[in-house]
């Protein structure tokens, strides 16, 4: 499928961001059709030589590369004429930096009215924490997720993926798509933003409204659900299951298919709250009977009942899944130097719009895209090499 004919390829963005949140958000666009042109630092374009990694690859394939000097006068000006023509402008930068370079809200929408500048930071654009650096994981602890994850009385554990980093983008991205309607509808453009923290609390979800309605605090539940049971992970003669028999009726189903009629009976269990109350009990009777099974038999058997359940995969067997497979969640990118390797396509689904069997473009290279972006500002060969020794780009 070609690029031009996706919902956003109208569309030009300016991404100055990098880590990983903003260009979660720039990478979203990017697969769906924008002309996503990365202004890089010459400086810290190339983080540690992991451009060509898996991580880099991942985060910012269907991109362009400009490697631009916004520190130098003739820089900037580059950027803004850029921005001239683009729709969007995504940046990360603390906010005494952005102002201090000269790309701050204001100072775009001055070029450009119209444009819709996207920003993500760790805490807000205001407030004691506006200029504080933040990471994923500093903000996992901040927001409560570290004090609710892991084993009761074990101590605080971090998620096991960027969470922070990845909803921040996310949540980014579907503002960048608001912006972009708003405008579609009255011709102006505005200043998007959220935070890794404000994210983050939208995240925490049930357990942030149990707090904000009911004052309860949530702690550590492990493995097992925090408000419904029979619902968490089980011992199988091979291993380990997830299963979820939580209403009374997948309760029912499941003591049936088990031949475990005095436990379906038990006044104990008879509805919700009992299967709460006594969820310790209940788990070690639930889980005497899956261990008289094999997790592949177990699958079989509960969800033919309706019952959820499934195994517990390692990352390799989750790929080598049949659904992942049907799903075909991968596409092949093809590298100069790297060669063709596989990463993982957009999430989502359009019917009017078919996945493609391979992405346009990998991860680029620092300044990859350099001369060609700037021949199609119409910058003549003459100014563009003069700008080139001045150091503007490279």
């Amino acid at each position: 499928m070609n690029s031009k004919t996706l919902p956003l390829a109208k569309y030009t963005v300016l991404d100055l961001s990098i880590a990983r949140a903003g260009p979660t958000a720039v990478r979203m666009l990017a697969d769906w059709g924008a002309d996503v042109i990365r202004i890089e630092s010459p400086v810290e374009g190339d983080i540690a030589g992991k451009r060509h990694g898996p991580d880099s690859q991942n985060l910012h394939r269907n991109k362009r590369s400009l490697c631009l000097n916004l520190k130098s006068p003739e820089g900037l000006k580059i950027f803004m004429d850029l921005v001239k023509r683009a729709d969007v402008v995504v940046e990360n930068f603390r906010v005494d930096v952005k102002h201090r370079l000269g790309v701050d809200y204001e100072a775009v929408k001055q070029v450009n009215p119209q444009i819709i500048y996207a920003s993500i930071s760790g805490f807000g654009q205001q407030g004691p924490y506006a200029n504080r650096p933040a990471v994923d994981q500093v903000i996992q602890g901040m927001s409560g997720l570290m004090s609710i994850t892991g084993e009761p009385n074990q101590g605080p554990m971090r998620a096991g993926i960027a969470v922070s980093d990845t909803s921040a983008g996310m949540f980014l991205g579907q503002g960048i798509l608001l912006a972009v309607l708003h405008r579609e509808h009255t011709g102006e453009g505005q200043w998007v933003h959220t935070s890794l923290l404000e994210s983050m609390l939208s995240k925490m979800d049930f357990q942030a409204a149990r707090y904000t309605m009911n004052g309860e605090v949530a702690g550590q539940e492990g493995n097992n659900h925090p408000t419904l049971s029979p619902m968490g992970v089980f011992d199988t003669s091979d291993g380990l299951v997830n299963l979820a028999a939580s209403t009374n009726k997948m309760f029912k189903a499941f003591c049936k298919i088990m031949n475990a009629t005095g436990l379906g009976v038990n006044e104990d269990y008879k509805n919700v709250e009992g299967r709460l109350k006594n969820r310790e009990t209940l788990w070690q009777l639930v889980n005497k009977i899956t261990k008289r099974y094999s997790t592949s038999e177990l699958v079989e058997k509960l969800n033919s009942v309706g019952i959820p359940c499934g195994p517990i995969n390692t990352i390799d067997e989750a790929f080598a899944d049949e659904q992942v497979q049907f799903l075909k969640l991968t596409k092949q990118a093809t590298h100069t130097e790297l060669g063709d390797f596989d990463l993982l396509r957009s999430p989502i689904n359009l019917s009017e719009f078919q996945h493609s069997a391979s992405f346009e473009k990998p991860g680029p290279d620092l300044g990859e895209h350099s001369l060609e972006i700037l021949t199609e500002l119409d910058y003549s060969a003459e100014k563009i090499e003069q700008l080139q020794k001045n150091g503007a780009f490279s």
